[in-house]
């Protein structure tokens, strides 16, 4: 059966707002995300549909909180919440917030394709 654990997941990310190890397991990706500081990434879905994440989430607050923000509601998840995050929302993260989250791998990666070319784009200003 698939397995990991955060130290065996690959550190991905490492930038002043985040850090993410990830790790592929049958067609999901499992992320570890500790969250540096506060952040509204919303810049960086433009391009997207409705410039907003496409890409369905589950996951668990470790600590802190998460903000899901949708056209008409927001979503408030805090520390022991587990969650289920619908195509369509832009996330609203805070410092010292760390979670557990699952992705179906192939709508990640199209996802953090635009959000990449966007980071690069904003880094390159």
């Amino acid at each position: 059966m698939p397995r990991t654990t955060k130290a065996e997941a690959t550190l991905s990310v490492d930038e002043p707002a985040i850090e993410g190890r990830y790790a592929e397991l049958g067609g999901y990706t499992v992320g570890y995300e500790t969250h540096k500081a506060d952040l509204d990434p919303a810049p960086l879905f433009q391009g997207l549909p409705e410039d907003r994440c496409q890409c369905p989430h589950w996951g668990t607050v470790v600590r802190g909180k998460v903000v899901f923000r949708y056209a008409g509601h927001d979503e408030v998840y805090q520390a022991g919440d587990t969650y289920y995050g619908a195509p369509g929302h832009l996330p609203l993260l805070f410092a010292g917030t760390e979670v557990v989250e699952f992705s179906p791998t192939a709508a990640l990666t199209a996802t953090m394709d635009v959000v990449g070319r966007n980071l690069a784009a904003a880094k390159a200003r």
